[in-house]
């Protein structure tokens, strides 16, 4: 019985992953947001200790380019660009991790608060109007921040969500936000991991549980 039912989940599930993929919608500027997460030297930089791991995936969307241009545009029409970087004092000791990514991260010495490394790319940095989210030491967005906060202080329904990793902390704060109730919307040509497989199968079988899968094309479209 319980394989039937798994069948019977798949067959009614699967048309509506078909159906989201497809749909056209249309945003408010005022109540949606743009949430960039970790567009820092460390992964968007020659020279970050992470930007050789997701250089392919990035170049292989066009990643960075596609970001820059699709902020502005979301400023120019009214929406607010939240900045979600990630940091730690040196010695990482807010890191109690002893496996995983986090581990890797205080053992790898990445991220450290007031070093080149952790500071915003160049053509990514905050502007006038945007925010600033502090205090996440962990992969959601929402967990350790005020995000949450600030979103609904600004009246925010729509979350438009880019940035670093894929699998990891975009997908963390994609799922926070969705159970939160915000409308959330991913970006595929905004987003990479440490490879261009781990993005994809992220987008293919699990984005459209908790998102509309998307792009800054159609986002952009759909604030006109």
């Amino acid at each position: 019985p319980s394989s039937t039912l798994g069948k019977i989940s798949i067959v009614i599930y699967l048309p509506t992953l078909q159906r989201l993929s497809t749909m056209t919608f249309k945003l408010n500027p005022t109540e949606t947001a743009l949430v960039l997460i970790e567009y820092q030297n460390e992964f968007t930089t020659e020279g970050g200790k992470l930007y050789e791991a997701v250089k392919p995936c990035m170049e292989s969307n066009n990643m960075l380019e596609n970001s820059i241009t699709l902020m502005a545009e979301m400023r120019s029409k009214g929406c607010t660009v939240f900045h979600v970087p990630i940091a730690f004092v040196k010695g990482h000791n807010e890191i109690g991790a002893r496996a995983g990514i986090l581990a890797g991260i205080a053992e790898g010495k990445s991220f450290e608060s007031d070093s080149w490394n952790s500071k915003y790319h160049p053509s990514m940095e905050p502007a006038a109007g945007d925010i600033n989210v502090q205090g996440k030491l962990g992969l959601c967005g929402f967990h350790s921040t005020n995000l949450d906060f600030l979103l609904r202080q600004k009246g925010i329904k729509n979350v438009v969500i880019g940035g670093f990793l894929t699998n990891c902390c975009v997908e963390s704060t994609m799922r926070a936000a969705y159970e939160r109730g915000f409308q959330v919307y991913t970006l595929k040509d905004c987003t990479a991991a440490t490879s261009v497989e781990a993005h994809e199968a992220a987008f293919e079988h699990n984005f459209g549980m908790f998102s509309t899968p998307t792009n800054s094309a159609e986002v952009t479209a759909a604030l006109a």
